[in-house]
């Protein structure tokens, strides 16, 4: 017998078991390489999303709220994310419309708002475009020695509506009062208006 044989044998057994190994080795890395895309493709965030419609100056609780996964990608730093909610809670800053993501911006810490909540009254009816989440800016006419009133100035501008306050029984001055959210370095000067009986106008903010 030719003693080639079996040496020809040999290499094409090599031959085959490296063409196999090859072969495995492709499928692998096909399935990984796939497996990867996948997975990055479906890096979801949990986010949270208002199950009701959230007010300026509502104080929120992860109860208050749904998670659902979303695939921001490099946004997900602009919406508040699941477990991100501090033990005190968030203050609301401008309106969120039910199943709407809660922006970042549109909340904060009591640390970090640097607001406070006041009842003013105006001296007019407010327009019915004024309501909670609204922008208004508060006037102020100072009240002289003699009774007149001074040309009247912004006191605070671009205060977010909390809420507009329901009428009790006949408005006789034909006013109306409404809760603002009011800078911490303007509640002195917007109390001592109020205290002072100098006439208040809140008005819708314009140019914002």
């Amino acid at each position: 017998m030719d003693a080639s044989i079996p040496s020809v044998s040999r290499r094409i057994r090599a031959s085959f078991d490296a063409r196999f190994v090859v072969g495995i080795v492709l499928i692998v890395s096909s399935i990984v390489g796939v497996w990867v895309v996948v997975s990055s493709a479906d890096r979801s965030t949990g986010v949270y999303l208002a199950r009701t419609t959230l007010n300026v100056g509502d104080v929120i609780q992860p109860g208050d709220l749904t998670v659902a996964a979303v695939r921001l990608g490099e946004a997900d730093a602009r919406y508040v994310t699941d477990g991100s909610i501090p033990e005190e809670g968030f203050t609301v800053l401008r309106t969120v419309l039910k199943g709407e993501l809660v922006p970042q911006s549109a909340v904060g810490t009591d640390a970090s708002v640097g607001v406070s909540a006041l009842v003013v009254g105006s001296t007019s009816m407010l327009p019915e475009s004024v309501e909670a989440g609204s922008l208004v800016d508060v006037w102020i006419a100072k009240v002289e020695d003699d009774g007149t009133f001074a040309p009247p100035v912004v006191l605070v501008a671009g205060a977010a509506v909390v809420r507009v306050v329901e009428q009790q029984g006949l408005v006789a001055a034909g006013g109306q009062d409404v809760e603002v959210l009011v800078p911490k370095g303007k509640v002195a000067a917007v109390l001592a208006a109020v205290a002072g009986g100098d006439a208040i106008s809140v008005v819708p903010a314009t140019g914002r």
